[in-house]
C-alpha cells in the first residue's frame, strides 16, 4: 500500500506519552488521515510502559 505509514510512540511516564502522541498528531500534514491507533501498556516490576501504534495515510488534496 502506497502512502500508508506506521509510527510507534512509547514512554514510561503517562504525561510524556500523551505529550509525544499529541505532538505527533498535531504535526501530521493536512493531507494525512488517521487510519487507526492501537494502545497498550506493559508492566515490569513497578514500571509501566505506555505505547501507541499509529497508522496514518497520505491522501491527495480535494480539488473541485
Amino acid at each position: 500500500m502506497q502512502g500508508v505509514f506506521i509510527r510507534l510512540i512509547v514512554a514510561a511516564d503517562p504525561d510524556v506519552f500523551q505529550e509525544r502522541l499529541n505532538r505527533f498528531i498535531e504535526g501530521l500534514p493536512e493531507e494525512a488521515i488517521l487510519v487507526d491507533i492501537k494502545f497498550s501498556t506493559s508492566s515490569s516490576g513497578n514500571q509501566t510502559t505506555y505505547a501507541a501504534l499509529v497508522q496514518y495515510k497520505t491522501v491527495e488534496e480535494w480539488k473541485e
